[in-house]
């Protein structure tokens, strides 16, 4: 359950940033009147999500087993993909974030309602759809035939949009850069769980092999049904049993994605820093020589 709080947490409140930024910089320049197309636009990316994930939920049921298997897995895999992009975007851009969208919806302001509600729609739409693939895919791996990984969901949300509510209000104000790098590097163990549960999806679709090929089996040890059994399983959708396969991937996308992502950004002299340095150095090695000269 903490795993899918952390997703709702974390993507909420991206979403929610967005929408406190469009709307203050509204208030705050005098353009109340531009208000209602970004709230047109925030509902039809709302609506859109939602339909997007009640596609995914009730579309797959309808199919076989193996074709259910091979939807989930990958879709994971996709869903693992656009998350890991996302928390690497964030972590880079997370400074820089209100400025961008200052920029986008000036000149949104130019175009007339249209634009607005497009830029409104595209802000948000971005991050919804990108919450709801990855939301339907965590609550899928680490469901236990109850309703605690969507709970976790959308107790994560509700506290996103509380804390944006904070934020605009101005009474709440969080490092957003260590913020983002703190709950990336979470979101990404959680990630992790999520592709290897997607490979064993395909695993039993038979588009990948190696499904009686157990790395570990520790049933006895930490039963599925215990609740130390559950809790790895809602925070890292851990299994008890995975295949070869499913701990290679796990561990071949973790160490190397953590690793970068925690990697301080900037940590050597940029290229344009670099280039300047040696234009400087030419230049004084000129200076030099035509002086000895």
């Amino acid at each position: 359950m903490f795993g899918n709080y952390l997703i709702g947490l974390r993507e909420g409140l991206e979403a929610s940033l967005v929408v406190c930024i469009l709307i203050a910089y509204l208030v705050k320049t005098g353009r109340r009147d531009a208000l209602k197309p970004i709230w047109i636009g925030i509902g039809v990316a709302v609506g859109v999500a939602l339909a997007f994930g009640a596609g995914l939920e009730f579309g797959s049921q309808e199919l076989t087993f193996e074709a259910q298997e091979a939807l989930g897995g990958s879709l994971s895999v996709l869903a693992v993909g656009l998350v890991t992009w996302m928390v690497f975007w964030m972590r880079r851009t997370a400074r820089h974030l209100k400025a961008e969208l200052h920029g986008k919806l000036d000149a949104a302001l130019q175009m007339g309602t249209g634009a607005l509600v497009a830029t409104a729609f595209l802000a948000v739409g971005r991050e919804g759809l990108e919450t709801a693939l990855f939301v339907w895919a965590s609550v899928r791996a680490s469901s236990d035939g109850t309703y605690a990984p969507l709970v976790g969901v959308l107790l994560g949300l509700l506290t996103a949009v509380f804390l944006g509510w904070l934020f605009y209000r101005g009474a709440l104000k969080i490092n957003l850069a260590k913020f983002f790098t703190w709950t990336g590097g979470m979101l990404v163990v959680v990630a992790a769980g999520v592709l290897a549960y997607g490979v064993h999806d395909l695993q039993e679709a038979r588009f990948l092999g190696g499904l009686a090929d157990k790395a570990f089996d520790i049933s006895a040890t930490i039963p599925p049904d215990s609740w130390y059994g559950t809790l790895l399983k809602g925070v890292f959708n851990f299994q008890p049993d995975p295949t070869v396969l499913q701990v290679t991937v796990w561990a071949l996308y973790l160490i190397p994605t953590l690793a970068l992502f925690l990697a301080p950004i900037g940590s050597g002299p940029s290229v344009r820093v670099k280039k300047q340095k040696a234009t400087d150095e030419k230049a004084e090695a000129e200076a030099s020589a035509e002086t000895t000269a």
